[in-house]
Formats: C-alpha cells, sequence, structure tokens
C-alpha cells in the first residue's frame, strides 16, 4: 500500500512539453499512484487537474541574447517556486525540456538541500553542445529520462543515471498514416494540395519567422497556384499575431493562407495541420520529431539573434540542428539555418519536395526511423521514477 499521497513538481515551457506533461500524469494516474502535481504546466495539464503557479508563456524564450532579455522575469518564476517548494516541498521535481530553466531549479535545489529528488525529463541535447554542462547534471540530477537509446549511451559513459523511455509520440502515431482521412478531419478538400507552414509556437518565434514563411508562401503561390497554405495557433494571442502580420500582405496572398486555432482542451492544432500536409515547412525543434512520425515531407528553418547564433555556432558539436537528420545520423531532411533561412531558399526546397520522387524517398527514410523508435527496449517512466522513491508503491 502506498503510505502517502505523493507531490510531484512539473515544469514544462512548450506546448511539447506540455504534451508530455500530460501522458506522464496519466500514467501515474493509470498504475493507481496516488499523486498531485503542481508547477509550472500547459493547458493540457491544466486540464488533468494540474495545479499551475505560473503561465506556460513565462518560460517560452529561445536564444542566448532573447532570454537575457527576460532573465530578471526568469530568475522571479525560479524563486518564487523554490520559495514555495521551501516551505512545502514535494517529492519529485521533474523538469520536462526547458533545460536552461530547469537544470537551474534543480541545482538551486540541491543547493539548498531541500529532500526533492531531481529528474529531467528529454535529455538536454549535451551531445550536441555544451558537453561541459554534463557535470552539472551529474551533480545536481538524480535521473535523465531519455527520448533516444544513444542519449542514454551518452550519459552512461559520465555515470550520470539515466533511462531509455522512448517518445510517447512513436507509439502513439499509426505507421500506416492517410492524408486523405487528416485533410477530411480539418474539413479540407481531400484530394487538395496543402503546405503547412510552422514559424513556431513562441511569440518571438513569429515575430522573427513569421515573415519569412509568409514571403516564402507569396513566391510559391505565383509558380504553383493551385496550393493551400496552413498556419497553426496554439492560442488566440498567437492566432491574432499571425493575422497581424498577414495584414501587410495584398488580399490575394492572405486568401490562399488559412489560420487554424486550437479547439478544445488538447494542444494539437500543430499536429492536425501538418498531418494534412502534403508538404511541411517547420522551424527547427521537437515539431521536426513529431513531423518525423507522420511521415510528410518537410523541410526545418531556424533564425536567432546575431550574438545567440554565433555563440551557439562556437558550441555545438555536431553537424546537424534538426532530430530527423540527428537521429539518422544524415541528412534526411534539408536544414536553413540563420543566413541560408531566406524566402527564396525555402521556397526552392519546399518545390523539390513537390517532386513525387523526392517526397517519397524522405517518407521512406521518416517510416524506417519511426519503426527504429518503436523499441521494445525502452523503459516505463513511471517506473524510473518511482525507484528514487524505494518506500512509494502502487495503490492496491
Amino acid at each position: 500500500m502506498q503510505n502517502k499521497k505523493l507531490k510531484i513538481g512539473i515544469v514544462v515551457g512548450e506546448v511539447s512539453g506540455d504534451t508530455l506533461g500530460v501522458k506522464l500524469m496519466r500514467s501515474f494516474r493509470e498504475q493507481g499512484i496516488d499523486v498531485e502535481f503542481q508547477g509550472i504546466g500547459g493547458p493540457q495539464m491544466i486540464a488533468e487537474g494540474f495545479q499551475s503557479y505560473y503561465p506556460m508563456d513565462v518560460l517560452s524564450v529561445m536564444g542566448i541574447v532573447e532570454v537575457l532579455k527576460d532573465i530578471k522575469q526568469l530568475f522571479a518564476v525560479r524563486d518564487g517556486l523554490l520559495e514555495r517548494w521551501q516551505r512545502e516541498p514535494v517529492d519529485i521535481f521533474i523538469g520536462i525540456d526547458a533545460p536552461d530553466f530547469n537544470l537551474r531549479v534543480s541545482k538551486k535545489i540541491k543547493q539548498l538541500q531541500l529532500p526533492i529528488k531531481t529528474v529531467q525529463y528529454v535529455s538536454p541535447s549535451v551531445w550536441a553542445w555544451r558537453q561541459g554542462r554534463v557535470h552539472g547534471i551529474k551533480a545536481n540530477i538524480d535521473l535523465v529520462l531519455c527520448l533516444f537509446p544513444f542519449e542514454k549511451a551518452f550519459f552512461q559513459r559520465w555515470q550520470v543515471p539515466a533511462a531509455f523511455v522512448g517518445h510517447p509520440l512513436a507509439s502513439e502515431l499509426p505507421l500506416d498514416n492517410s492524408i486523405q482521412a487528416a485533410k477530411e478531419e480539418l474539413g479540407l478538400d481531400n484530394q487538395g494540395k496543402h503546405i503547412a507552414l510552422l514559424p513556431g509556437s513562441r511569440r518571438g518565434e513569429i515575430e522573427r519567422l513569421g515573415p519569412l514563411v509568409l514571403d516564402a508562401a507569396q513566391i510559391l503561390m505565383q509558380k504553383h497556384p493551385a496550393y493551400e497554405f496552413l498556419i497553426p495557433a496554439i492560442n488566440d494571442a498567437r492566432k491574432q499575431q499571425i493575422e497581424a502580420l498577414l495584414a501587410h500582405y495584398p488580399q490575394e496572398v492572405r486568401a490562399k493562407i488559412q489560420v487554424l486555432e486550437n479547439q478544445g482542451k488538447e494542444s494539437k492544432v500543430g499536429r492536425q495541420v501538418m498531418n494534412a500536409a502534403n508538404i511541411i515547412a517547420l522551424a527547427s525543434g521537437t515539431a521536426t520529431l513529431e513531423a518525423m512520425l507522420l511521415h510528410r515531407p518537410m523541410v526545418t528553418f531556424y533564425k536567432l539573434n546575431w550574438l545567440s547564433y554565433h555563440v551557439i555556432k562556437f558550441l555545438i558539436k555536431i553537424p546537424y540542428y534538426s532530430l530527423p537528420n540527428i537521429i539518422a545520423g544524415k541528412k534526411v531532411i534539408q536544414e536553413l539555418i540563420q543566413h541560408d533561412a531566406t524566402p527564396e531558399n525555402l521556397s526552392q526546397e519546399i518545390e523539390k519536395l513537390m517532386q513525387v520522387e523526392a517526397a517519397q524517398i524522405q517518407v521512406m527514410q521518416h517510416i524506417t526511423m519511426h519503426k527504429q523508435l518503436l523499441d521494445r527496449n525502452s523503459e516505463d517512466p513511471v517506473q524510473a521514477v518511482l525507484a528514487l522513491m524505494p518506500n512509494t508503491a502502487t495503490a492496491c
């Protein structure tokens, strides 16, 4: 029998973390664990009963310079959480992605000698860049939950406790995925041609990358008038931001672009739009993994503040930025980074994927990698976390 209710603190900073967080919450409850969750959560987690002390958007910043602009607010949020947990400690803190924030929370927990186990869910990309961070992770993190087997192998070399738990989307998304059914789900013509444009889910990303995708779409419309364009918006604020950008374009451009907003509690409009698209153009990040698991042809891009980019470029240790290329160990999808991320280049790469053969080659590679991620050797994240608390058992 379980002795007392388990208290778990979770912090997420974006939609992908919210999705992983709500799946983890459900997994705990499905296994009969008496548990309450608190911290910083997204709309899906809150709908599941999560107590969120701050909105998820406060952590949605990318890049070194961008973070510096919001550093006072980020420190205030971190300190507010820690003050609360000093008064009433949770048993376990699970930082989901957002490593720049979450690793600092874990470090403070250890410095304050709070009786809280620390877990990082989604490995920080230390195998890719800033490899020196592994020493801090070893000192401050009791367990890393890895999405990919090569990450666990990396941490084992440094004697960091790690579990390969796989990505829940790999088993959730089907290997046989009908694009016609996906188009119908969004009320689109199932024989129509659609291009998904995903400039990111953060305010700063849409500000920086929105004009890039809209300019590329304008170029493509002139050459390929049969194509329609779809842009997902995770909430009303992002929808208004995208529509404000669109207002600067001619009516004939606006008429070809549909902005779709989330309906209901699930943050799934991005996935629905990607699934319904013949081609996807998206900002580099965790969404590229989702696009790969949907088996859609894609091109990825990213632009950071000039200083952020040059610092990161100096620190990066691998030849690729996007998860599909990192997993494959070779270039499967085209990456347009910083100066290469121009409307002209983006429109040309999308055009290449209009060719059936090029698109099919990429799709087959996506399916192969999807099968690889359906690894039966993955561990249950709930049991891996509970192993940190030997006196905790499932409810009878």
